[in-house]
């Protein structure tokens, strides 16, 4: 970020953890890129193992229980996560490491506690549904805890950590999978998914020696409150978009019908965790670009977006040529409906990406107002969309309402970021928060 302009800045003159260069640069894009490739197969091989062993309507009984986490972890990445990428990306390590023991803490107890009401309430439902949110609840503080890792690692500027630990949380899933197979039921696969995180978060603190706070949680909130509670609304914004619109599916053409949109989710599972996940390398990219050249956070958005639908473009335009036996094979029964659908699920991720370059310059300036107004359109565009498409013309209409709704919301995006970048260029000096 431009030296003190930004909200993103919490030290005068902080020197950057890494060279800031473009040798360094493409280093810190390439881990990122790595790390998501890792968690893309690692949720691609989650999904597709249990739609193969349970069958679709099982399938969608676990695909609530993941847009459910989604909301949970938005929940964590606004009020411990995001504010720590902003305001501390390439500062001094003593400062870094003060903010991750007060980060990881406020991740580690917000999984305590929307954990024991995921556990409360699934055992309360009973059933194949109520065991599924249950172990949910039990295996949240650690998947939260695993991915407060991830945000630190790479706010750090080491996202080689990441990596590795993301890594190892793949490897560890592998024969909890295979023991989660043997008893059969969404449970088990959930319970295995949580042992895995649990691995890896136990793995990062070895990595860091840094040991989360909990206590240091209603601190962390009060001087983060300006940034958290508006990421808070936006990242809830966002993931609860998707539990409604899973849950309102559910309730309009049934429960198979989200196992069909996880589906064919997975397809373009490579992009789609991207997408979810990139603001862990292009928040703090694009912090670096304003902080040392501030005209080119325009561009270097840009580009982002472009490079990100472009390729989620060709991953679906491949998608259309795998043949039904390669396909059958790999998702089994879901497949041949999840297939009807590559077409507006890639439309849907091309139109997600053209708006995540803008998201990132608008995060990097810490304009939150701006961020919170676009977010909460897009997010109003997606259960529109989904909703209103599923009603008209069922799972199909879903998906084509949603790709619709994709590419209004990041035109608002963009319009929100042309307006702050000139804002900036008007009033460039701005108040300086120490920490």
């Amino acid at each position: 970020m431009k030296p003190m302009t930004t909200e993103g800045e919490k030290a005068k003159g902080a020197p950057a953890a890494r060279p800031g260069g473009g040798r360094a640069l493409a280093g810190r894009l390439s881990w990122g890129l790595a790390d998501q490739a890792v968690c893309s197969m690692t949720n691609f091989a989650l999904g597709i193992y249990v739609a193969r062993s349970l069958g679709l309507a099982a399938f969608g009984v676990f695909s609530l229980a993941w847009v459910t986490y989604g909301v949970v972890l938005s929940v964590s990445r606004g009020l411990a996560t995001d504010p720590l990428v902003v305001r501390f990306s390439g500062v001094p390590d003593t400062a870094w490491r003060a903010a991750t023991a007060r980060s990881s803490g406020t991740a580690l107890g917000v999984g305590a506690a929307l954990g024991t009401v995921c556990l409360v309430a699934g055992l309360g439902f009973g059933g194949g549904l109520g065991h599924a949110f249950a172990a949910l609840g039990v295996v949240l503080p650690g998947l939260l805890l695993q991915d407060a890792w991830r945000y630190s690692f790479f706010a750090a500027g080491t996202g080689r950590k990441a990596c590795v630990n993301d890594l190892l949380g793949g490897v560890a899933l592998v024969p909890a999978m295979l023991v989660a197979a043997r008893v059969g039921s969404v449970a088990a696969f959930v319970l295995a998914w949580g042992a895995a995180a649990a691995v890896a978060a136990g793995y990062g603190f070895l990595q860091s020696r840094i040991r989360p706070r909990p206590t240091g949680a209603r601190e962390w909130l009060r001087e983060h409150r300006d940034l958290g509670y508006r990421y808070l609304v936006e990242n809830v914004s966002l993931s609860g978009a998707a539990q409604l619109r899973a849950y309102g599916l559910g309730a309009i053409v049934g429960v198979s019908a989200v196992g069909v949109i996880r589906g064919a989710e997975l397809l373009l599972g490579p992009f789609l965790a991207v997408l979810m996940g990139l603001s862990l390398v292009t928040v703090p990219e694009a912090a670096r670009v304003l902080r040392r050249a501030p005209h080119r956070l325009g561009r270097f958005c840009l580009l982002l977006s472009a490079g990100q639908a472009a390729a989620a473009l060709l991953w679906g335009a491949a998608l259309l040529l795998v043949p039904d036996r390669l396909g059958e094979l790999v998702l089994g029964g879901v497949w041949h409906p999840a297939s009807a659908l590559i077409v507006p699920a890639t439309l849907g991720v091309v139109g997600a990406g053209l708006g995540v370059g803008a998201a990132a310059g608008l995060r990097a300036l810490g304009a939150a107002r701006r961020s919170l107004r676009s977010q909460l359109f897009a997010s109003a565009c997606y259960v529109v969309g989904g909703l209103g498409g599923a009603a008209l013309a069922g799972t199909a209409g879903s998906a084509w309402g949603v790709a619709a709704a994709t590419v209004s919301g990041s035109a608002v995006w963009w319009l929100h970021l042309r307006s702050a970048l000139r804002e900036r260029q008007q009033n460039p000096i701005r108040e300086v928060r120490t920490p």
